[in-house]
C-alpha cells in the first residue's frame, strides 16, 4: 500500500484530532443505541420502535460523518471543510478498481451464495424496479455516510505516523467496534448477524478499501462508492461466506 498524495490540508489538522473525532463518534451512536438498550420503554414510548429505517438509526450511522464535519471545520475553518468535502468529487483511479468494485464485488456475494448452497437466497429480492429503487436510494444515504469519517479523516490521520496496512488494521477493528451496540437492538438488521464474521469482516474491507482510497488520492467518492456496491439489497445473504471471501480478497 503507498501513501496518498492528497491529505487533509497538509498538517492543519494535527494528528492527535483523531482522539476527539472517535469520542464524538462513539458517542453519538453509541448514545442513542445505548439509550434504546438501557432504557427501551421509555424510547420506544418517545420516539417508537427502532428499526434499521428509523431517523435516530440514521442519526446513529453517520455519527463519524457528523463527528469528522466538527473536527475539519474546528482546525480549519470553512475553507478547509470546502477542500475537505471537494475531496468526494475525486473520482479517478485506476481502471483496475472500477473493475473489482463492478465486477469483483457482486462476484464474492454470488459466489458465497452458492458456497452456502442455498440457491433460492440469488433469487431477485424485489418485486418491483421502484421497490428495489427506493431500497437503493435508502442505502445510499445511510451507511456510504460513513465513509467522510473514517476514509475521509481518520484513515489519512492514522497513515501519517503508519504505514497504511497498520492503519487500515487499527480503524478496521475500530469500525468493528462501533457496530456493537446494532448487534443488541432486535429491530436492526445486524441482530440477525453473527458479530464475528461481521468483525473479521470489516478488518478485511478495511484493508481492501485504503489502497483504493490511496490510489485515488484521498477520494472519498471511492470508499462511499465500495460501501455503497458491499450492501446493495440485490446481493443474496451469502454470510458468513462472503465474510470468508472478501478475507481472502
Amino acid at each position: 500500500m503507498s501513501s496518498p498524495k492528497r491529505d487533509i490540508r497538509g498538517n492543519a489538522i494535527p494528528l492527535w484530532a483523531i482522539v476527539p473525532f472517535l469520542l464524538l463518534t462513539f458517542a453519538i451512536a453509541w448514545g442513542i443505541l445505548g439509550a434504546f438498550i438501557l432504557l427501551p420503554g421509555m424510547m420506544t414510548r418517545l420516539f417508537g420502535e427502532i428499526t434499521g429505517q428509523h431517523p435516530l438509526f440514521y442519526l446513529a450511522v453517520w455519527a463519524p460523518a457528523l463527528s469528522a464535519f466538527i473536527v475539519v471545520f474546528r482546525f480549519t475553518g470553512l475553507e478547509g471543510l470546502r477542500e475537505y468535502l471537494s475531496r468526494f468529487l475525486i473520482w479517478r483511479c485506476s481502471w483496475v478498481w472500477y473493475a473489482f468494485l463492478l465486477f469483483g464485488v457482486p462476484l464474492v456475494f454470488f459466489a458465497a451464495a452458492l458456497l452456502k448452497d442455498d440457491i433460492y437466497e440469488i433469487a431477485f429480492p424485489f418485486t418491483s424496479a421502484q421497490s428495489f429503487l427506493l431500497a437503493l436510494a435508502l442505502i445510499a444515504i445511510k451507511g456510504p455516510i460513513e465513509e467522510f469519517g473514517w476514509r475521509g479523516l481518520a484513515l489519512p490521520l492514522l497513515q501519517r505516523s503508519m504505514a497504511p496496512i497498520w492503519a487500515a488494521l487499527i480503524l478496521g477493528i475500530i469500525w468493528g467496534v462501533w457496530h456493537t451496540p446494532a448487534f443488541l437492538l432486535s429491530g436492526t438488521e445486524q441482530s440477525a448477524w453473527a458479530f464475528l464474521p461481521f468483525f473479521t469482516g470489516t478488518i478485511a474491507l478495511s484493508v481492501i478499501v485504503t489502497p483504493l482510497f490511496n490510489d485515488a488520492r484521498g477520494s472519498i467518492l471511492l470508499p462511499a462508492l465500495f460501501h455503497f456496491i458491499l450492501i446493495n439489497p440485490a446481493w443474496p445473504d451469502a454470510q458468513p461466506y462472503d465474510t470468508y471471501l472478501l478475507g481472502l480478497a
